[in-house]
Formats: structure tokens, sequence, C-alpha cells
């Protein structure tokens, strides 16, 4: 097992431990609907583990707010990166994703970070 393998699995591990129930809710776009205006959108979710973090004031700028929360996942559990045209939803509440970075090692993601909006 290589380094970045075992990554993987301390990060699953942690997150399993200390993480809640969260969803992933991914968005395809989907035609143009002329007569309303309106894009559809078909929506697929995946239900993983997550460690929810407040976001600290010296992340705070002109794209993260003092109200956003931190969303931390391990990478192996999801098929693809989430983007910020999902959405991720956390005791019923659905947060917009606002950022989305990835921790890897060697070219393989270990764990995705994603600073929601409620």
């Amino acid at each position: 097992m290589g380094l970045a393998q075992s990554l993987e699995k301390v990060a699953d591990n942690v997150i399993d431990a200390l993480g809640a129930d969260v969803t992933i809710r991914y968005v395809t776009a989907g035609s143009y609907n002329t007569t309303t205006g309106v894009i559809a959108e078909t929506e697929s979710d995946t239900n993983i583990k997550g460690v929810v973090q407040n976001i600290a004031q010296s992340e705070v700028n002109e794209l993260v707010q003092a109200s956003d929360k931190r969303l931390i996942v391990a990478a192996k559990e999801l098929a693809t990166a989430p983007e910020t045209k999902d959405r991720v939803v956390i005791s019923s509440v659905v947060h917009q994703i606002v950022e989305v970075q990835t921790i890897d090692h060697d070219n393989t993601a270990i764990t995705y970070e994603l600073v929601l909006r409620a």
C-alpha cells in the first residue's frame, strides 16, 4: 500500500469516526424552457460522512463570509469531486458550495474541503 492509499484510509477513518451524515447533491443542468425561462435541473444525491466546522475570522474575504461553514469529506467516498454548481444538505438545510479545495498527495485526492453557504 502506497503513501497516498494510506492517507486516503486514515482520512476516511477519521472522518467516519468524527463526522456526521451529510448529502452531496450533484446538480446537472438540463434543457432550457423558453416559456418559463428556467433551466431544468437533475439532482443525484450521495450520502456520506463529513466534518463540519465554522469558518475562522482570518479566513473571511471577498468570497468567504463569517457565517459560512467548512465541510471536510473523504475523497475516496465520492465518485467525482463536488463543484460549485452542486449543493450539500446538512440536517435538511440545503447549502450552496462556494469553494472547493482538494487536498491531495501525488495527484491522488485525499479530502475535499468545501466552503458552504446556507
